[in-house]
């Protein structure tokens, strides 16, 4: 079963999804099995990571922020000063991921949420792709 779901995040930086990717594992049915998603962006990636503590999201974005800047030289700025660190972001982070289901349900770990990871700076609706296979 594939189904794509439409995300609209209102800002640059990590937004977590977890719920809605949960809500496709279970109306599949599928009780054992794998979830897949892939995002569909070349300026946008998904992560699994912390979804307890806000600071360790905001630290991840501080990093991204200081290692690959804005508007500095890129010639690659069609859509502004952010389309090539947009490009370089999604090119060092995943844009797919794979996910165990068991009893029914996405195997994370307790503090692992999925995120999208927004690499620019206006909104923009981005499409994840989600396929979950299994019995």
């Amino acid at each position: 079963m594939n189904q794509t779901l439409t995300l609209h995040p209102p800002t640059r930086g990590l937004h977590e999804f977890t719920g809605e990717v949960a809500r496709v594992v279970s109306e599949s049915g599928v009780e054992s099995g794998l979830c897949t998603l892939f995002v569909r962006h070349t300026s946008a990636s998904l992560l699994i990571q912390e979804n307890a503590d806000p600071s360790a999201r905001a630290d991840l974005e501080r990093w991204f922020d200081e290692h690959v800047p804005d508007g500095t030289g890129w010639s690659h700025t069609q859509e502004g000063p952010d389309d090539m660190p947009g490009h370089i972001r999604a090119s060092i982070t995943p844009v797919s991921l794979s996910i165990p289901i068991e009893g029914g349900r996405l195997a994370l770990g307790t503090w692992q949420g999925i995120y999208l990871f927004e690499h620019r700076t206006r909104p923009r609706a981005r499409s994840v792709v989600v396929s979950v296979i299994g019995a």
